[in-house]
């Protein structure tokens, strides 16, 4: 993994390609994340989308291609897939010093930014769908990321629990300052909570804006003129300024 030296950008992926057992994976991949910003990766199932944060961060090596990241940058990681064994009997307390050496006032102060201060001493075995990913949020930010990876952080949360979720994602890249680099499925939320958006089919059809990306023949080929048109009603009234 190379250094990025133009201190404005966190992460800088070059032409990155994979292929696995002569399937091409990712085709000649772009993607460049600056400091305060937040990148949403959109695009089909088995477009690329989870392979290409996984090679991001370096937990895949591309076929070719370089990625390169500031020095000494912190990264938290909050990936698709997350199980906890029923039988296994674990707080959230105790999940959360898997991180690390914190004290309960530091996990407090992580929960309590994700509005689960409560939690403290639940088992994570019953914990909801959108009560697990505050959770997961919270372990990522005890990190103090300067860069929040997140691979469809509401999945498994249901509408109400997802606006929340975004929310609360756009509250943390507010107060914190930190970059975010996502995936999403949901495009009505994205459109209201990115500043650009890269949309992946194994390779860039498009990026831009949101108000950009919905007027792009890419885009509609991929998602359809209906799906085009509402979503740059989101776009534009997010753009909209009083």
């Amino acid at each position: 993994m190379g250094v990025v030296e133009n201190n404005d950008i966190v992460l800088d992926v070059q032409a990155v390609s994979m292929r696995s057992r002569q399937r091409e994976i990712l085709s000649h991949v772009d993607l460049q994340v600056r400091s305060g910003e937040v990148v949403t990766v959109i695009g089909p199932n088995g477009a690329g989308k989870t392979t290409l944060i996984r090679t991001a961060l370096g937990l895949l090596k591309p076929t070719s291609g370089q990625v390169s990241m500031r020095p000494g940058l912190t990264v938290g990681y909050l990936p698709q897939k997350f199980h906890v064994d029923p039988v296994l009997p674990l707080t959230v307390r105790r999940f959360l010093k898997l991180s690390g050496a914190v004290d309960d006032g530091e996990m407090l102060a992580a929960l309590t930014e994700v509005g689960a201060e409560k939690m403290l001493t639940a088992a994570m075995q019953t914990l909801s769908g959108g009560e697990t990913q505050r959770v997961l949020l919270a372990r990522t930010l005890l990190r103090n990321p300067e860069l929040l990876v997140l691979d469809e952080p509401a999945q498994g949360v249901d509408l109400h629990g997802q606006v929340e979720l975004f929310s609360l994602l756009e509250k943390v890249r507010s107060e914190r300052g930190c970059s975010v680099l996502m995936i999403s499925h949901d495009l009505h939320l994205v459109m209201a909570s990115t500043d650009r958006v890269i949309c992946l089919n194994r390779h860039v059809c498009c990026t831009g804006t949101p108000a950009a990306v919905t007027k792009n023949p890419a885009f509609v080929e991929l998602f359809g003129e209906k799906a085009a048109a509402n979503l740059a009603v989101y776009a534009h009234d997010r753009e909209h300024q009083h």
